[in-house]
């Protein structure tokens, strides 16, 4: 399914048609008309998960090609991504509580810039609900897919720091694969941005929701 939806994405490329929304989708109509019971679909399907670990161990290919760039700018990375990190985490809090959503939902939403396993693990310790994580976890890889390119443009922003840091903080691994797309170096930036949010999201999420509520 992701093949094909990528050869779609390939031929036509349109935000809405990127695999990331349609091989979900297409494979949610598949199980849904079919009358396929979610057990038996994940049995035959969760290899495909477990393949996410030496997916992103492969990132660290272009982090080597790039180890150069990453130390000279180690600083200005760490500390955008570190005030990305943690404002994502205040803000999506703060919105929840505006919304006046219970702290169930809350604690689900605040570590929704992490990556799905590290996002969902860190749900669980906080008292949130690890698969409402994951739905958010989904939209923000998708709308930082969309914003992203939207922002880089408007902005004028061509300097490859500046766009892997933004797509990696703010949307996972959809930012990271959208930032490989401007090309090597930012994608290298991207994946380094990526696993420092995660690893900031899962030391500071329970300190801030704890200072919030």
């Amino acid at each position: 399914m992701y093949w094909l939806t990528k050869k779609v994405y390939r031929a036509f490329p349109k935000v809405y048609l990127t695999p990331l929304l349609l091989a979900p989708v297409s494979l949610i109509a598949l199980v849904i008309g079919f009358n396929i019971p979610f057990e038996a679909y994940h049995q035959g399907a969760g290899w495909i998960s477990q393949m996410i670990g030496p997916a992103t161990v492969a990132l660290a290919i272009p982090l080597y090609k790039n180890f150069h760039v990453l130390k000279k700018h180690a600083v200005t990375i760490g500390v955008s991504v570190g005030s990305g990190a943690i404002v994502a985490i205040l803000t999506s809090a703060w919105m929840a509580k505006w919304l006046q959503l219970n702290t169930a939902i809350t604690d689900s939403l605040a570590p929704r810039s992490a990556t799905t396993a590290i996002a969902m693990a860190v749900s669980g310790t906080i008292g949130g609900i690890p698969s409402i994580t994951a739905v958010f976890v989904l939209l923000t890889g998708l709308l930082g897919m969309i914003v992203g390119p939207v922002v880089v443009r408007l902005f004028n922003i061509h300097n490859d720091i500046a766009r892997g840091v933004l797509l990696g903080t703010s949307s996972h691994n959809a930012g990271t694969s959208k930032a490989f797309e401007f090309g090597s170096l930012t994608g290298s930036i991207a994946s380094v941005a990526m696993v420092l949010t995660a690893f900031i999201t899962m030391c500071a999420a329970p300190l801030l929701i704890r200072f919030i509520s």
